[in-house]
């Protein structure tokens, strides 16, 4: 059974008062400097298996490609593009600037945080991004949305979920439910002025074009990064929208010459989409 996504919010409600607090902060700041905004989301979202969660699910992203983004839309002021950067990540994931660092760490250190992993599942991400691109809506088109986290498709609705740790005394048999889209309400409801970049990953490359199609004609994104598993590290396409049902996807190649990450490039594909939409307003 399929579930709104303002009930899917409100199934775990999540404390957003220091997000609120840390955007009013921001805000601040940025309406001196009018750059534009770039909402980078990185990293994995958890499945919570109890309310006291010791058991959960999880994915295998780590946040590298929301952490080196984040790295080449702050560089690129060297070029011109000037962005401001709000970064959306869960604790544990991997840091722009501190990347290489953490992931060669991570096998001699435990790295901990103050807040735990079942702190940060789908539906607190769901949460915060709302009230990210709700209190952005007055910025317009100026407001880049860079979606590269990789948000758990499954969930166990709260009022379904265990008080306290399962027994391991019995085989588990789960029963998820499918967490709701959220990149319609974003692209037309809780900031339909600005530019949306959505993330696909998938294990074939046919599918994987279909599928980006498809979420640009159902969710009105303005473009889809789309990966595939294993080639994902030296290229890219990014979808769009031509005219009606026609699309087209540009190829972006890791140069392994200049040793810079795919990101430098992808960046720079993705500020120059946002500088024609917003030239085009």
């Amino acid at each position: 059974m399929l579930c709104s996504a303002e009930s899917f919010s409100k199934s775990s409600p999540a404390d957003t008062s220091w997000v609120r607090a840390h955007l009013e902060e921001f805000l601040c700041k940025h309406r001196d400097s009018r750059r534009p905004i770039a909402v980078i989301t990185s990293g994995g979202t958890t499945v919570p298996l109890e309310k006291n969660c010791v058991r959960f699910i999880d994915n295998f992203s780590k946040g590298t490609r929301g952490a080196l983004s984040a790295e080449e839309f702050l560089k690129a002021r060297a070029w011109g593009a000037d962005y401001d950067i709000i970064f959306l990540s869960r604790t544990g994931s991997l840091l722009p600037f501190l990347s290489e660092c953490q992931e060669e760490m991570a096998d001699a250190f435990h790295l901990s945080g103050g807040e735990s992993l079942e702190e940060s599942p789908c539906h607190h991400y769901a949460q915060f991004l709302e009230v990210i691109a709700r209190a952005l809506d007055d910025c317009g088109d100026a407001v880049l949305f860079y979606l590269a986290a990789a948000v758990s498709d499954y969930y166990i609705p709260w009022e379904r979920m265990s008080e306290h740790k399962i027994s391991g005394d019995e085989p588990l048999r789960l029963d998820l439910e499918k967490v709701p889209k959220m990149l319609g309400k974003l692209t037309r409801s809780w900031a339909p002025r600005a530019t949306v970049v959505s993330f696909k990953l998938e294990t074939d490359n046919e599918v994987l074009l279909s599928k980006a199609g498809k979420a640009i004609a159902s969710y009105g994104v303005h473009a889809v990064v789309a990966n595939e598993l294993h080639s994902r590290k030296d290229q890219v396409f990014i979808v769009r929208r031509l005219q009606g049902d026609h699309f087209e996807h540009r190829t972006v190649f890791r140069d392994d010459k200049s040793g810079l990450p795919i990101e430098h490039d992808l960046v720079r594909e993705i500020v120059a989409l946002h500088a024609q939409r917003r030239a085009a307003q």
